[in-house]
């Protein structure tokens, strides 16, 4: 009867392992949309290959994803692997346009909507998104410090 115990008390560790990734893979993710590129098609592509490949996207549409930073001069997209350069040199300028005001799905609180978040931007610093927007190889961002920029910025996935 011991033996049996053991067993069962042995593998409760594992379940609520399971249980908990079962858990976070059921997390309600959170999307920013704007109308402002309504059908216009995107190419998905990965962070690094844009980045090694900036002037190919150069004018181009596309949905990437990455880590965004923010703070007092800095918007930025990085790699958001542990293992890579995250200098702004190998970094992309996020510029948020007017242009293209972004809404949480389905109702009209903003992206940028103070009251929503206490008084405070919508909390995404530090954390991975999904942003489409359009490619500028030109523009290299605040004090010219980034590989280049994502602008016109049509969605973003938390």
């Amino acid at each position: 009867m011991v033996s049996s115990y053991t067993t069962i008390f042995a593998k409760i560790p594992g379940l609520l392992v399971l249980l908990l990734v079962m858990q976070s893979c059921t997390g309600k993710k959170i999307f920013y949309k704007s109308n402002c590129d309504d059908g216009r098609s995107f190419k998905r592509v990965g962070f690094s290959q844009l980045m090694d490949s900036l002037t190919y996207y150069d004018n181009q549409y596309v949905e990437v994803s990455g880590k965004y930073q923010q703070s007092k001069g800095q918007s930025a997209l990085i790699n958001d692997s542990s293992f890579v350069d995250h200098s702004a040199a190998k970094s992309l300028w996020v510029e948020f346009s007017p242009e293209c005001p972004l809404f949480l799905d389905g109702t009209k609180i903003g992206f940028f909507d103070y009251d929503y978040n206490d008084g405070k931007l919508t909390p995404v610093n530090n954390k991975v998104i999904v942003i489409r927007g359009w490619i500028n190889a030109k523009f290299k961002g605040h004090l010219g410090a980034y590989k280049g920029s994502i602008e016109h910025i049509s969605y973003i996935k938390l």
